[in-house]
């Protein structure tokens, strides 16, 4: 296993996600257990949570890149942490309307040693329902 490659299975495990590498970009999805409609249909394919690495450095500075889905009450208490952190938060926003319960997306990045980012994104996540 490469370095890169080690790199960003711990990268997934302090985040308990699942680890792909494809051109050098280690992407990491994260599951959330959130049961959401769309118009009254189920959907599970809009239940977005992951992050990536890219662009890694001599130093071991990454460009480090996330996205994640929160129900609205999930939303000020993983802004909080992710400010308190010191990462960019780059967009609140939703994806789709008529959503039930309401659904926001937030996308947040940094430069910085991967792991130190993963870390930060789990105890972010440590504040979320489910």
């Amino acid at each position: 296993m490469s370095n890169f490659n080690y790199l960003c299975h711990q990268y997934a495990q302090i985040v308990n996600g699942k680890a792909n590498v494809k051109h050098e970009v280690c992407s990491v999805e994260i599951n959330r257990n959130l049961h959401v409609t769309i118009q009254g249909r189920p959907s599970h394919s809009v239940l977005h949570a992951g992050i990536s690495f890219e662009s890694l450095d001599s130093k071991g500075d990454a460009l480090n890149l996330g996205e994640v889905v929160l129900l609205e009450e999930e939303l000020q208490p993983f802004v909080n942490v992710l400010v308190r952190n010191h990462l960019i938060i780059s967009a609140i926003h939703n994806h789709w309307i008529f959503t039930n319960p309401n659904i926001l997306y937030i996308h947040f990045q940094s430069v910085e040693p991967p792991l130190t980012f993963a870390q930060k994104v789990a105890e972010a996540f440590s504040v979320l329902k489910h």
